[in-house]
């Protein structure tokens, strides 16, 4: 097994985007070989523009902090294939403190909306779970040292993972947040740009 999250490195199957937000800049590698069509979905979405300018209209502190609705309530957003599209589960990728995942609203309702993992501090009790689990020693390990959201393995498809710029996803997850998390001053995705 190859666990591509546990190194910074980027690879000659990987895609890099920088995202550029009203708080910081954050690097992120792009697994199309594991996700292909949560990746596409996400590379032309973002070279059409059509992630510039939305909000992160879900914000929680060490959880994760969420985008990618035109909306910005939530509910909305839709993929590059005209409709939901399907999970794309792999058993070497997982939702870790930096994973790039989608946001759904139950199993193969994948659309544009997306989330970054946040939570950096892991419940010890989460340890034996996972290996009772069958999670690979060095997966566990990973989860425990960086932190992570293992409840939603297999539930949410990952897809991606930040390289550069965690201190900015914590910046925007330590934002005061109102009503549904919603932060209370705009928080903006200005540009996703695709490095070629």
């Amino acid at each position: 097994m190859n666990y591509p999250q546990l190194t910074t490195e980027v690879k000659n199957n990987e895609k890099v985007v920088v995202m550029q937000t009203t708080m910081g800049e954050i690097k992120i590698k792009l697994f199309p070989e594991h996700a292909p069509k949560a990746v596409e979905n996400f590379i032309t979405h973002s070279k059409n523009g059509y992630y510039d300018g939305l909000i992160f209209h879900r914000v929680i502190k060490d959880f994760m902090i969420q985008g990618g609705d035109p909306q910005g309530t939530g509910m909305g957003g839709e993929s590059i294939y005209g409709e939901p599209f399907e999970d794309e589960f792999s058993r070497e990728l997982f939702n870790f403190r930096g994973a790039l995942s989608m946001a759904n609203a139950g199993p193969n309702t994948n659309g544009s909306q997306f989330f970054i993992v946040q939570n950096s501090q892991m419940d010890p009790g989460f340890k034996e779970q996972m290996e009772q689990a069958g999670y690979p020693q060095e997966v566990t390990d990973f989860y425990m040292e960086n932190g992570g959201t293992p409840w939603l393995d297999f539930r949410h498809t990952v897809f991606g993972h930040v390289i550069e710029g965690l201190e900015i996803v914590d910046a925007i997850a330590n934002a005061p947040t109102g009503a549904q998390d919603k932060p209370q001053e705009d928080i903006k995705i200005e540009t996703i740009t695709v490095q070629e």
